[in-house]
């Protein structure tokens, strides 16, 4: 046994003769075997198990690992090492050489370095357009009509090339476009492609599966996601859900399951991340229920989750169904921005050097009428002007949205395709099936594919709706196309018609095949847009309008549904018994042994959240950061926003945890006086920064750096809180916690882009959102679109958020201090709402004797901040945020000139205030028989004043949320009605909040308890010229 002083010597000799070099020892690769066999035997991620081997091994708590711990972990682990061997490996992993070993060093000591993200951040020109596909040698197959004419045409082109450039090929082809207009050819826009296939058959991959197997694995997932839906329905009439959209995606779901989507076992990252479409959920179920995840009780209560882990949410629920689902969907439009973020967060955490992401990829299955949402439409833009070649959009065009045909009069197909080309992705399409592609390949003059590009996708849909070989026949091979169709019966023509390529696997694989070939070595997203049938296998409900409604499936329409996918059920099987309507071939099986077998080569099962416990890895800042402010500010006037500022700054150089600080910004950095963190903390750029800023010459620069910690959104709150999302779910997806602050006009933030702030919830992500420049009259001048007086209102409705309207610098801190404990220290998935304002104050001192009490208070929502006066007529008055300053001065004037004296509460949050008072009302309601608790409120006014007066810079209903426990009188101002532009001073003068105001209500409502003479509140409301009548204002149309 080596001495600590031997140990020391040993590793200053293999140091100083550098006896390995970064790779590793030799000893490194016995102890990744090992990790490997573990990981094998598990069934967490990669990053979750080694945040657990950490954690446990972390046996004082410091989130290091010292080398008696490190020893101890590797003997437990069973690992075969020398001590000699140990002190080797104690050495390669402590890469800072401090001694001790931090998680970040553990973590990439174990898997290694970096890769490269992937091959399109080699690309420049990106101004330029130029960048390269991956797919640019894949010829369709079009009519060529006579061949060696078009032969004589792509040589002239060939030519023209070689022997003056690119460049005049370019506008040579720009002025035969031109020309061709002119002429009233019908040729479309250069970004729209003939309707055929994009891979032709000859390019088809050789499928590598068990074709036959699959085809019934997918049969069986397919009938149990219908009957879980139609039998939830016939129990619970009402209970919703959704058949045909599942139904048209089986196929592709199931293609992607046996042989592309990566699980949290992949290494190069904790495997793909998937969106589905939320109606679609029934299909992950069924899949899940064969892999053993799901047991046969919850497929029975699908929709019917009040009781915890006994049935299924309705769509992907990360809050309700923790392990199962990692990315909420179903609010349309949510899923494909997510998804593009969460991609392009992906390569900014390998970027920084934070994470391996080399090879996780994002798939997101997007409805054609989704497509219509904005937030899709900004999707596609942000992919192909970021080049996210790690992103793949599933495009499910059955043609039909609700209620009916996305586009009855046109094609969905081409236009989409010109959409995302024009953006700059690849694009695929797969349109037809084998059967029905033969047709379209042997089409010698372009007559055919010029008809079916001329059908428009309603009669498609009714062609579909209507099965019938004979009108297919009539409405597509008119005239002398009849004659190609000849040899094919109504029956076949029918079948081949029915089995576009979203249902034709051979065509699914060679689809994804090349997105997968996309994402490794191209340098643009890919987006597939793939033709199938809405309720496909349904003879009664495929093509139907109302499909999208239909929730159950009638006896008849069952059998024959059965009979269609061969499902081996009885007619009694199927009448008879709830559970017997479901389909298991066994757990023995060889389709399930097939499913296993396939999901263990890629990594595990998906979906999958499996997050690490960031409180055993990650060591959060300690309290002296945060009472650098509980000085004041020694009379200088500081903003909150400054002060928060100047805080965030310190959490950045935090050792260790500031690297994973994300600050984001929409486009207000100056505005928020962030400025200097440009030059200090750089701005995240993928490509880095290829221009020199008109600024370069001055210290606060505007610098981009691939490596840059800042992110700097744009105008684009959507698009900036979808990325705050992926930052703050970060800790789940890739077992890398980072934690986002987002700051924006607070206006623009749940009243803007509030689904998102919900999906944020759901998904379980942990962050901070700060609303700048918030209340109705601090940001005096912008007028009724900016100025926010409701925001922590809508902020109370969601459960997974707390909102905070702080009035001064070390609340902040405070509430921010509480947050990262809260989040981190004890893994809490929550999101902490702040206020923020622009509005210069003095910033009181917070005494050392005082510092317990008010971090309590802060916690609970409140806390007593001052007395001032001591008189015989006394009130309680209740102040925040930038407000609080109004409320102060009231209370000088109150006890200078009128001889009252004013308790003065600082309420950080009604919200939490309001929430407590719910919790004991309830309590008290469900327990009549025992002792009535009180409210923090209710205990904290205890023998106070009998008036209490509330103001803030928000609406009345926000303080009124707390009427209930407030004993005595209770007035409250705010500011109810439209925003307008005009001075702080003119805007509290108007909507009665300004000190005058605050004495005035006071005086008055104390005369009305007959505390006061009322003369004197008539006197004050006559000297200060305050408004009697009824008031004019913007909210009276």
């Amino acid at each position: 046994m080596l001495s600590p002083m031997q140990r020391r010597a040993l590793l200053s000799t293999l140091r100083s003769q550098k006896m390995f070099k970064r790779e590793g020892p030799p000893s490194l690769t016995k102890l990744q075997a090992v990790f490997k066999e573990r990981q094998k035997a598990g069934s967490m991620g990669v990053m979750a198990m080694k945040s657990e081997l950490f954690g446990t091994a972390d046996s004082d708590g410091t989130k290091v690992l010292e080398y008696d711990e490190f020893a101890s972990m590797l003997e437990r682990m069973e690992v075969d090492l020398s001590e000699d061997e140990v002190t080797e490996l104690f050495d390669f992993f402590d890469r800072d050489h401090s001694g001790d070993i931090g998680f970040d060093e553990f973590v990439r000591s174990l898997k290694g370095e970096l890769p490269r993200f992937s091959s399109s951040v080699d690309f420049g020109g990106a101004h330029r357009n130029t960048m390269p596909s991956a797919m640019s040698k894949i010829s369709a197959a079009t009519p060529k009509f006579d061949a060696a004419e078009t032969t004589e045409w792509l040589e002239s082109l060939e030519a023209v090339v070689s022997t003056h450039g690119k460049s005049r090929a370019r506008f040579l082809l720009h002025d035969l476009l031109n020309e061709a207009h002119k002429l009233d050819v019908p040729i479309r826009e250069a970004v729209s492609s003939p309707f055929v296939n994009t891979i032709p058959s000859a390019a088809d991959e050789v499928y590598p599966g068990d074709l036959a197997l699959e085809n019934k694995i997918a049969n069986i997932v397919r009938w149990n996601a219908a009957v879980m839906v139609s039998d939830a329905n016939s129990r619970n009439a009402g209970l919703g859900g959704h058949i045909g959209t599942f139904a048209s995606v089986c196929d592709i779901w199931e293609v992607l399951q046996n042989h592309f989507l990566r699980g949290k076992a992949t290494g190069g990252g904790e495997g793909d991340s998937i969106y589905i479409q939320g109606h679609a959920s029934p299909g992950a179920y069924a899949r899940a229920f064969l892999e053993g995840r799901l047991t046969l009780d919850q497929l029975l209560n699908f929709r019917m989750e009040v009781e915890p882990g006994k049935g299924l949410s309705s769509y992907p629920h990360p809050r309700l169904m923790p392990d199962f689902w990692e990315n909420p969907t179903v609010s349309m439009g949510i899923g494909p921005l997510q998804a593009v973020h969460q991609a392009r967060y992906f390569r900014y955490l390998h970027l920084r050097g934070l994470a391996d992401t080399s090879r996780s990829r994002v798939w997101a299955f997007i409805g054609d009428g989704e497509m219509d949402e904005s937030e899709t439409i900004s999707a596609i833009a942000v992919a192909g002007r970021e080049r996210l070649n790690n992103v793949v959009f599933i495009v499910n065009c059955n043609y039909q949205r609700l209620d009916g045909p996305v586009r009855g009069n046109s094609k969905v197909i081409q236009e989409f395709e010109g959409l995302y080309r024009g953006a700059g992705w690849d694009c695929i399409k797969l349109i037809w099936g084998g059967e029905w592609n033969s047709l379209v390949e042997a089409d010698h003059d372009g007559k055919l594919v010029d008809r079916l590009e001329n059908h428009p996708d309603g009669d498609c849909q009714r062609l579909a709706a209507k099965m019938d070989g004979s009108l297919i026949r009539k409405e597509l091979f008119p005239g002398d196309l009849a004659e190609r169709v000849a040899h094919m019966s109504d029956e076949e023509l029918l079948e081949a018609y029915m089995m576009p390529g979203g249902h034709d696997k051979t065509k699914i694989y060679s689809a994804l095949a090349q997105a997968q070939k996309n994402a490794e070595e191209g340098a643009r997203p890919t987006v597939i847009l793939v033709k199938t049938l809405k309720g496909h296998s349904l003879k009664t409900f495929v093509g139907r309008n109302p499909v999208h409604q239909m929730k159950s499936i009638t006896s008849d329409a069952l059998r024959e549904f059965r009979d269609t996918l061969d499902i081996p059920l009885t007619n009694e099987q199927i009448g008879d018994s709830d559970k017997e309507v479901f389909c298991h071939p066994g757990p023995d099986s060889k389709e399930v042994a097939y499913i296993h077998e396939k999901r263990e080569a890629l990594g595990g099962y998906l979906p999958e959240r499996s997050p690490v416990v960031v409180s055993s890895i990650v060591k959060t800042p300690g309290s002296e950061l945060y009472a650098k402010s509980f000085g004041g500010s020694s009379g200088k006037l500081v903003s909150t926003t400054k002060a928060w500022g100047a805080m965030l700054r310190l959490l950045m150089k935090e050792k260790d945890f500031g690297k994973r600080v994300v600050p984001i910004i929409t486009d207000e950095s100056r505005t928020f006086g962030l400025e200097g963190f440009f030059p200090e903390f750089k701005i995240h750029a993928p490509f880095g920064q290829s221009y020199t800023p008109v600024d370069a010459d001055s210290l606060l620069s505007y610098k981009e750096s691939p490596d840059g910690q800042l992110l700097q959104e744009g105008i684009s709150e959507a698009g900036a809180l979808c990325t705050w999302i992926a930052s703050g779910t970060s800790y789940s997806s890739q077992g890398c916690p980072t934690l986002p602050f987002f700051v924006f006009y607070s206006m623009f933030g749940f009243q803007r882009v509030g689904d998102f702030i919900w999906q944020g919830s759901d998904a379980r992500a942990r962050g901070f959102l700060l609303g700048a420049t918030g209340g109705r009259t601090t940001l005096n001048g912008e007028g009724l679109q900016h100025q926010d007086g409701h925001s922590l209102l809508i902020a109370m409705t969601n459960p997974g958020c707390r909102a905070y309207d702080p009035a001064f610098a070390y609340e902040v801190n405070i509430i921010t201090q509480q947050g990262i404990d809260e989040m981190w220290g004890e893994d809490k998935d929550v999101i902490y709402y702040i206020m923020l304002y622009n509005e210069d104050i003095p910033m009181p001192e917070l005494l050392p004797e005082d510092v317990d009490r008010v971090k309590e208070g802060i916690k609970k929502g409140m806390y007593k901040h001052k007395t001032v006066g001591d008189h015989s007529v006394k009130v309680r008055l209740l102040g925040s945020g930038c407000i609080m300053q109004q409320v102060l001065d009231a209370a000088d004037i109150l006890s200078e000139e009128y001889g009252v004296s004013s308790e003065i509460w600082s309420v950080v949050s009604y919200g939490e205030l309001h929430n407590d008072m719910n919790d004991v009302l309830r309590e008290n309601r469900m327990n009549p028989s025992a002792e009535e608790r009180r409210t923090y409120v209710e205990e904290s006014f205890e023998g106070g004043p009998e008036l209490t007066v509330a103001v803030s810079d928000y609406q009345k209903a926000l303080p009124e949320s707390i009427r209930a426990a407030v004993p005595g009188t209770f007035e409250v101002l705010g500011t109810d009605g439209f925003g307008r532009s005009d001075t702080r001073e003119h805007l509290r003068r108007f909507f009665e909040i300004d000190r005058e105001s605050v004495v005035a209500a006071t005086l008055s409502k104390l005369a009305r308890l007959g505390q006061i003479d009322p003369s004197v509140a008539a006197e004050v409301i006559s000297k200060y010229d305050l408004e009697t009548g009824p008031r004019v204002d913007i909210t009276a149309i």
